[in-house]
């Protein structure tokens, strides 16, 4: 076994967790259950489930909880899906109501098993979340539709505030660890959205055998492609069967990946140990909206591709 299991790497101080449950983890639990939502948090193990739901907030994962693919560091089931179910819009848009959320957080898995791959009810979710939560901005973490961009088109039409697609890994460790995803795709699906206008995320993990040198080469590819904000987290191995971890990530190299997040002219970089994709989205929400609101005045315009 390994990292974490007998024989293997062993966490260091910095990735242990604290476990606590409040009113407000039971009340977005009990919207997750009543609704028979899926969130990522759960599906994939994440490990500021408690933290973040605590604190009111949660990632909903739509189309379902069981993925097409199968990469080798994800925890979420691989299979044959179910069928779409028609009146998730509503009630992810009613559950957003309820949890007064002023950000909200879609994800979801890879529907390869669809002629659209999702998009049309990407779109439906949007706008229903839209139309019963005006004030509530909202951000995507999309699949790479296998890089067809009038997939990603439909998506982007809805309107999101925050359009993001997470390449995971650097360009030598991605034919190793994603399932069907290329590198070059998922710079292509970014550099697609920037030119439609939408402000870009995406984010990565560390700790799968990459180097400190790919790490940077792959911020920079990301910004090349129009990527404004950005996320870098270690990789944890969910179970015995997944990848190994080949290293654990001192914060202080993490702070230098921030450091040249930053020099490369990110807006918005969240690198530590426990930065998910998702986690703690609602920090950049105040800077965002300051940027979205400086797009739609004109001083402020879409990063390009160079």
């Amino acid at each position: 076994m390994i990292n974490g299991h007998k024989g293997g790497l062993r966490k260091p101080e910095w990735l242990k967790i604290k476990l606590h449950n409040t009113s407000e983890f039971s009340f977005v639990s009990g919207i997750v259950e009543q609704y028979g939502l899926h969130t990522i948090c759960s599906s994939g193990r994440c490990p500021n489930k408690s933290e973040c739901w605590n604190r009111g907030t949660a990632t909903f994962m739509i189309l379902g909880d069981i993925c097409t693919r199968s990469c080798k560091f994800c925890a979420t089931r691989t299979g044959r899906p179910l069928e779409v179910d028609g009146s998730e819009p509503d009630k992810l848009a009613r559950s957003v109501s309820l949890m007064q959320l002023r950000h909200c957080v879609l994800t979801s898995v890879d529907r390869d098993d669809l002629p659209d791959g999702g998009a049309h009810h990407w779109a439906s979710v949007i706008e229903a979340v839209r139309a019963e939560n005006p004030d509530t901005t909202i951000e995507v973490l999309l699949p790479d539709f296998g890089g067809d961009s009038s997939l990603l088109d439909i998506v982007a039409d809805s309107g999101p505030d925050i359009a993001g697609h997470n390449i995971e890994t650097v360009c030598r460790m991605t034919p190793q660890v994603r399932s069907r995803a290329r590198y070059d795709v998922s710079l292509q699906v970014l550099s697609h959205l920037s030119r439609r206008g939408l402000r870009v995320k995406s984010g990565l993990m560390v700790g799968l055998g990459e180097t400190d040198e790919e790490v940077v080469a792959t911020l920079q590819d990301l910004r090349d492609h129009g990527c404004s904000i950005v996320t870098i987290g270690q990789y944890l191995q969910p179970t015995e069967r997944h990848w190994p971890v080949s290293r654990y990530v001192h914060p202080d190299v993490f702070a230098g990946y921030r450091e040249a997040a930053e020099s490369m002219g990110f807006e918005y970089v969240e690198s530590a140990p426990l930065v998910r994709s998702s986690y703690m989205a609602e920090r950049a929400l105040c800077k965002v909206k300051r940027s979205l609101r400086s797009l739609s005045q004109g001083t402020l315009k879409p990063v390009q591709e160079e």
